[in-house]
């Protein structure tokens, strides 16, 4: 081989960066810090679509926008989270992820304003060809030999519009809280929010404030489960010691109480229900109504919704917000016409239906040319995917903290990363053969619909712990720490590109 093709040879053998990270939000940064603790050596760069770090955070701007589980589990395990409030405005989670990406030196490494659209891997130089598109469309081209996406969970460009008829009659204004008009004027204004879900239960007390009224219109009640915002014993411990003890004490107690809600729902669901329709009767006194507080389902069937401080209660019980539980005829100019004959005046709608769930970020996932059906695939270690190369993939707990997945999966893909390093390997694959014997399993026993209308596109999971995306955080931690990363199942190859550039050198 001549000397010009030896350069060529490893020029194409060469990635741009060690690790390509999708993302900008809890998932990315907290991979960018992970590396930056436990692979220094490695080189990343961080693909951001928007131009601002945060993600959902930096997205999601409707009135009173905050964290649905508490800042001690949703804050990384590394980064104490000390303010006051433990359920946090979307404006402090900001500020936290801000603050950590500034600390840490990640925002040098940020590519803001592009897009990755394709993401190839090619096999004879194992790495990963990401094709992205800059805000004015010019289109460039990535070489990775890891690919890390922390893109989250939903489509980032159109929610679920759920199929309402009459919606273009109306005169008002119809608003969907994934896209607020920045310094949206509601003073004074009658407003139906449509849903019961997490959106719903923190728009509606949050615009009793300005509005005339809110009413929450919902066509299936919901569970709900209260806690004040501050978590007393987490600032008394601040207190007393150190703030990363007090942390990490707060943390594990508030992991312990979700997996005991969570287990004590699935297996005494009568209790359960029990427990917080007393809490909600104590709660709401006389404005308790059975019909609009009692779901036809189990708690945890569906995600419960968290109400701090019983704001959305309090605002019942001032006469500011109300709950109407009905199916919708349709959209008329004056408002929402109900099945049941009741007509809901409205001067502002808002759809908080739901969202669309979109696997991996939309971006179109090959190997050597050929599409990826993720669900196909089984997961592996909750974080890849049977017989895909050097990608990992962030899907948080659906009954707890999303960052508490996103934490552990960090921590072993940097493990993968240093055992590819030492064994002078370019290639990191679960291998799945085809006759395998795997029994299938449905961890997406939800009956939310954002899931059940995603089912047809996510990725399988199997009784056995290696091919499964488990919901069981304190479990599924100790068995990630304990479970060696050469199990037998994850093989480590030479990319048969390098091997040749090694061989001309």
């Amino acid at each position: 081989m001549g000397a010009e093709s030896r350069i060529e040879a490893k020029a194409s053998s060469v990635p741009d960066v060690d690790v390509a990270i999708v993302g900008a939000g809890i998932s990315g940064i907290g991979m960018a810090a992970h590396m930056a603790m436990h692979c220094p050596g490695r080189s990343y760069t961080i693909i951001e679509r928007r131009e601002r770090i945060g993600g959902t955070w930096d997205l999601f701007r409707y009135p009173g926008v905050r964290s649905d589980s508490d800042m001690h589990t949703l804050g990384f395990s590394f980064e104490p989270w000390v303010h006051e409030k433990a359920i946090a405005d979307g404006d402090s989670i900001l500020e936290y992820l801000n603050r950590i990406a500034d600390q840490r030196g990640i925002r040098p490494h940020i590519r803001f304003g592009t897009k990755v659209l394709g993401a190839d891997w090619d096999s004879a130089t194992g790495m990963w060809r990401l094709t992205t598109a800059d805000d004015s469309g010019r289109r460039s081209v990535t070489t990775a030999r890891w690919l890390y996406l922390g893109s989250g969970y939903y489509d980032y460009d159109s929610p679920y519009e759920a199929p309402i008829e009459g919606k273009e009659d109306f005169t008002g204004d119809l608003v969907h809280p994934q896209f607020w008009p920045e310094d949206y004027d509601y003073t004074g204004k009658r407003v139906v929010v449509i849903g019961s879900g997490a959106t719903a239960v923190t728009l509606v007390p949050s615009m009793t404030a300005r509005a005339s009224h809110v009413t929450m219109l919902q066509r299936t009640p919901t569970w709900y489960i209260t806690r004040p915002a501050k978590d007393g014993l987490a600032n008394l411990l601040r207190k007393i010691l150190p703030e990363r003890t007090a942390y990490a004490v707060t943390r594990f107690k508030n992991v312990w109480l979700q997996n005991l809600l969570f287990k004590r729902a699935r297996n005494k669901p009568e209790g359960v229900k029990t427990y917080l329709t007393k809490r909600l009767k104590k709660i709401l006194g006389d404005k308790y109504d059975a019909k609009a507080f009692t779901p036809p389902y189990d708690p945890w069937d569906q995600r419960l919704c968290l109400v701090p401080d019983d704001d959305l209660f309090e605002a019942i019980k001032a006469g500011k917000a109300s709950v109407v539980t009905d199916r919708i005829a349709r959209i008329d100019a004056t408002g929402v016409q109900l099945q049941s004959g009741q007509h809901l005046d409205a001067d502002v709608i808002v759809t908080a239906t739901g969202l669309k769930m979109a696997m991996a970020g939309k971006i179109a996932v090959s190997l050597d040319g050929m599409p990826v059906n993720f669900a196909e695939h089984f997961y592996y270690k909750g974080c890849m995917f049977s017989n895909v190369p050097n990608l990992s993939v962030v899907f948080g707990y659906l009954n707890a903290s999303w960052t508490l997945r996103a934490d552990m999966d960090a921590e072993y893909v940097c493990r993968v990363l240093n055992t590819m390093q030492a064994r002078s390997a370019d290639v990191a694959v679960p291998v799945l053969a085809a006759d395998h014997k795997l029994v299938e399993d449905n961890i997406y026993d939800f009956s939310s619909g954002y899931i059940q209308r995603a089912m047809s596109e996510l990725p399988k999971s199997a009784t056995d712990m290696r091919w499964r995306l488990n919901q069981d955080y304190l479990a599924d931690k100790a068995w990630m720490a304990s479970d060696p990363v050469e199990d037998g199942v994850l093989k480590f190859d030479r990319a048969p590109g390098v091997e040749q550039r090694e061989a001309a050198e």
